[in-house]
């Protein structure tokens, strides 16, 4: 097949629906011809083969954020990507069309769809339907809410990574429509990460908990600072990995709470260290108030990690309370607190923990989840064909 990926961001812009779009596309690539159309910021190149993915990027506005896109980026992208996309199906014989974020990217691969006649698969990833964090998500405004409405009606076929998305899907935007759902998965890692506890200035018995993503409202990292901030435990140190418009304010607060010693901010940095903190670490935790999958909770089982976090989002597919660690009801502070105590303070348990996570995340490749939309592309082209 020849699979033309559109996404208004893809790595090293953005966050996890680029990140797994990029993943999906290098493991396709390995059999199939795949491009990519997606936004250009922070002087990256306009065209740029990667892991046998071909990707073109298309000027935008005011990007000025690796980890965060912008309105007038956004809007920039509709028109620059679709008459790019244009000249590429003009060269090239485009099998299918995979469209990711039916905002802001969805009518871009609705427009290339229908002028070319090629089939497209909208995948939705939580955040384009529903972010309850953002005044301007889809879900508040009776407008965008149509736009998503007709691009989910109008595509060959909807997939969402959860259960919890396509929930979505059917509550606020239509109620019958069929929606495929295709879990996310993580790359299978190789070798061994180094972990280098000393580095960090820690000391044998300290405990760590890791949360990993953008620093944006959504993920509420203000509140998981307050939360180690009631902790009376001082060996218990807190690393937050990722980069965003709310870094100064939480290093405002880290002062405030006067947590300076046991906080550590460490901005955007690559995957080998990222997955080194997760190896190093000892619990993982997140307060984000949404996450349409939750890619990060399946990064920390595979390193070995406990996971506390909300039960509210699609990370509830995969994550049981009691076995993968602990789910709390929606902003539940003082039993976030607890749960999080109750592992630092037994080890056995967080042994426990991590030897199940370890077995559960291995349905969790990505090798499984490109697989299933390989299938799904197939399915699409042959129904085309014979329509």
């Amino acid at each position: 097949m020849r699979i033309l990926y559109c996404n208004y961001e893809y790595p090293p812009l953005g966050g996890g629906g680029g990140v797994i779009n990029k993943q999906i596309a290098e493991e396709l690539a390995k059999r199939h011809t795949v491009d990519v159309l997606t936004s250009q910021g922070m002087d990256l190149p306009t065209e740029s083969v990667e892991n046998g993915v071909t990707v073109y990027r298309v000027p935008v506005w005011f990007r000025s954020r690796q980890a965060a896109a912008n309105l007038p980026s956004m809007l920039a992208y509709l028109p620059n990507g679709y008459c790019k996309g244009k000249q590429l199906i003009s060269r090239h014989r485009y099998d299918v069309i995979n469209t990711h974020f039916a905002i802001p990217t969805g009518p871009v691969g609705d427009w290339l769809s229908h002028k070319a006649n090629i089939p497209n698969v909208l995948s939705v990833h939580g955040g384009d339907l529903y972010d309850p964090s953002k005044w301007m998500s889809p879900h508040r405004h009776a407008i965008l809410r149509s736009v998503v409405r007709s691009l989910l009606r109008k595509a060959d076929a909807v997939v969402g990574q959860s259960s919890n998305t396509i929930d979505n899907v059917h509550r606020i935007y239509d109620a019958g429509l069929h929606c495929e759902c295709v879990p996310l998965g993580i790359v299978r890692q190789t070798g061994t990460p180094v972990v280098n506890r000393e580095r960090y200035g820690l000391k044998p018995d300290d405990v760590v908990l890791a949360t990993v993503g953008r620093l944006v409202s959504r993920k509420a990292l203000d509140r998981l600072l307050t939360i180690l901030g009631r902790m009376k435990n001082t060996k218990v140190h807190l690393f937050v990995v990722g980069s965003g418009p709310q870094m100064q304010a939480l290093q405002q607060l880290t002062q405030q709470l006067g947590l300076q010693q046991q906080v550590h901010l460490l901005g955007q940095v690559d995957e080998q260290e990222k997955l080194s903190v997760l190896r190093m670490a000892d619990i993982y935790v997140s307060t984000s108030q949404h996450e349409g999958f939750g890619i990060v909770y399946l990064e920390a089982m595979d390193a070995g990690l406990p996971v506390v976090c909300y039960d509210y989002g699609g990370q509830t597919d995969f994550l049981q309370s009691g076995k993968t660690g602990f789910l709390i009801s929606l902003n539940d502070e003082a039993a976030f607190l607890q749960a999080c105590e109750q592992l630092i303070n037994d080890a056995d348990m967080r042994e426990q923990m991590a030897r199940y996570n370890k077995q559960l995340v291995e349905r969790y490749y990505i090798d499984n989840c490109a697989q299933q939309y390989e299938r799904l592309y197939e399915k699409v082209i042959a129904e085309h064909r014979a329509a």
